[in-house]
């Protein structure tokens, strides 16, 4: 199957399939994608969406950013959520050369673990529906709000660590087009060191401060999202595969 999905304007669109569960299943393909912003979609790009058959984006970006940059173009059937997980907006005067930007990513999406409950929780419940299936989650790079809340999921649905760093940092593949596009945008303006980045270590420094602030990720959607057992039964029952992996 094919993981990264080729758009002319969209960067950072992927499938979230195929990886194993710790009961040998793995998660099904074509049933949950990650982006960067859907706002872009026009033309081919449209058409290569809507092949997709997507029956619900989540959208996780802050309702100014929807305003100012827009949002998915509307479809029939098409259903739409904005839930914007991040409480605080990111202060890049804070950051610290010396600690790194993979620290500062970190200590943003463990932010987000504070601030953004309920929609956090909103947003796993919407997943775990099966008829919302197939659901693209998407923030303005897909790096840290989509990997904030795609880790959860693959936590839930029983995918290792190891798998979900890999998955959060297959993003340094889009992250020189990114980079491309915001230095044609904003010829005469300083990048700031981080941008489009999205180092393994950022994602481990995370997973590693979950485990010791709530014992894992998905004790954390238990405990402080208060997701219900149920909500977890249902997400795996239709996000992995029937059949055990041999592999």
């Amino acid at each position: 199957m094919i993981r990264h999905i080729e758009f002319a304007n969209i960067h950072n669109f992927r499938d979230v399939g195929g990886y194993v569960a710790h009961d040998g299943r793995s998660v099904r393909w074509q049933r949950l994608y990650r982006a960067d912003s859907l706002s872009w979609l026009a033309g081919p790009d449209l058409d290569t969406f809507r092949a997709l058959k997507v029956r619900t984006v989540i959208d996780l970006r802050h309702p100014s950013e929807v305003e100012r940059r827009g949002r998915v173009p509307e479809a029939e059937g098409l259903r739409y959520h904005n839930l914007p997980v991040e409480g605080r907006k990111w202060d890049l005067d804070t950051f610290d050369p010396s600690t790194g930007v993979e620290r500062f990513l970190a200590d943003r999406y463990l932010e987000v673990s504070e601030d953004g409950v309920p929609l956090l929780r909103s947003a796993i419940e919407t997943i775990a529906d099966a008829d919302n299936a197939p659901v693209v989650i998407h923030c303005a790079a897909g790096k840290d709000r989509t990997g904030i809340l795609i880790a959860l999921v693959l936590s839930l649905a029983g995918v290792s660590p190891t798998d979900i760093v890999a998955d959060y940092a297959l993003t340094a593949l889009a992250t020189p087009r990114f980079v491309a596009d915001w230095q044609t945008k904003h010829r005469d303006s300083l990048m700031w060191a981080g941008f489009g980045a999205a180092p393994a270590g950022a994602m481990t420094i995370f997973l590693a401060e979950m485990e010791r602030r709530h014992g894992s990720l998905p004790q954390y959607c238990s405990n402080v999202l208060e997701v219900e057992p149920e909500t977890v039964t249902k997400l795996r029952a239709h996000l992995l595969t029937e059949e055990i992996s041999r592999g």
